[in-house]
């Protein structure tokens, strides 16, 4: 699979299955609050699965989809899109956004540190 994309609303559904592992179009649905269409959600899906993101199995009268493409998979391919076209390849840019748009706590900003220098170390 060459570079994963996802407009807004199948990341929204994408994300539910993966945090779950799989659902119904109704197990979605509900994950995602109800404000769309039952339809609107099978579309979604269906779109999914002619990309090759999902695939579904028969689940008595509904049909259960599976994620196909893992999230840090297509995150990759979001992530290197992101560097490339806004922060126009600059990882240190792009590391100085990301840690200066939220409240990271302690504990993960010292391993964020251990594996910058586990990176520097790899390079000298």
């Amino acid at each position: 699979m060459d570079e994963i994309t996802f407009s807004e609303r199948e990341l929204d559904v994408m994300s539910v299955l993966w945090r779950a592992g799989s659902g119904t179009v109704a197990e979605v649905r509900e994950a995602l609050g109800g404000s769309a269409a039952y339809t609107t959600i099978l579309k979604i899906l269906q779109i999914l699965e002619e990309k090759g993101y999902v695939r579904h199995e028969k689940e008595g009268r509904a049909y259960r989809y599976f994620p196909v493409v893992a999230a840090d998979e297509a995150g990759a391919s979001a992530l290197d899109r992101v560097v490339d076209k806004i922060f126009h390849g600059s990882a240190e840019l792009t590391l100085a956004r990301l840690v200066s748009a939220r409240e990271i706590p302690p504990a993960e900003l010292e391993r964020m540190r251990q594996l910058l220098n586990e990176f520097g170390e790899e390079e000298g």
